[in-house]
């Protein structure tokens, strides 16, 4: 219960039993319990819709976000397909032109060993050759000289190249058959120098 002075002077103390004699007004309670339960119920409603608005805008946000972001993703896989196209291209390419750079290595290969040799034995007095074999590592050369010391001097000068790792003579032995001079058949057998 509310009092309410409207006298406006103070209010004498009084004692035990004594009653005051200034006039009061009794307002009563302020509102029932059904007002109090529905104020509550509508300021809950006005925050479950004030959070419910504000996650909808994030679910917008987010949304407009991943949009954004799968249309990037698909930019970026065209891009990626072309990128990976072109480094297949590429390899194809590279790989053409080794196989081009080795076939030319490789046909340049005898005519410089044909080269060396010949010079050799060009230099070298008294030989002439019959046979020439390239069995990959190793060079088997036939021939025929007029002395022992020519094909002496020409595996010396077969090393000096620097075409050939070693140089071993497999046989040699003088050729009966040449009634009017002494010759002799040899048989070399030269590993190449890796290059």
């Amino acid at each position: 219960m509310i009092r309410i002075n409207l006298l406006g002077s103070p209010k004498p103390k009084s004692k035990r039993g004594a009653s005051s004699s200034m006039p009061t007004i009794e307002v009563g309670d302020v509102g029932s319990l059904k007002v109090k339960v529905a104020v509550v119920l509508v300021l809950m409603a006005a925050g479950n819709l004030a959070y419910w608005y504000r996650l909808d805008k994030q679910k917008q946000s987010i949304e407009k976000q991943m949009a954004s972001a799968e249309q990037k993703n698909r930019e970026l896989a065209d891009v990626k397909a072309r990128y990976l196209e072109r480094q297949r291209q590429a390899e194809s390419y590279k790989r053409r032109v080794d196989v081009i750079d080795n076939l030319r290595s490789n046909q340049s290969g005898p005519v410089n060993l044909l080269a060396t040799v010949g010079d050799t034995v060009n230099n070298t007095e008294a030989i002439w050759l019959n046979n020439l074999k390239d069995q990959g590592g190793t060079i088997d050369i036939e021939g025929m000289a007029l002395s022992a010391n020519a094909v002496a001097n020409l595996i010396s000068n077969l090393q000096k190249t620097g075409y050939f790792r070693t140089v071993e003579m497999k046989e040699s032995f003088q050729d009966d058959q040449v009634k009017d001079m002494q010759a002799f058949q040899f048989t070399l057998t030269c590993e190449k120098a890796k290059s």
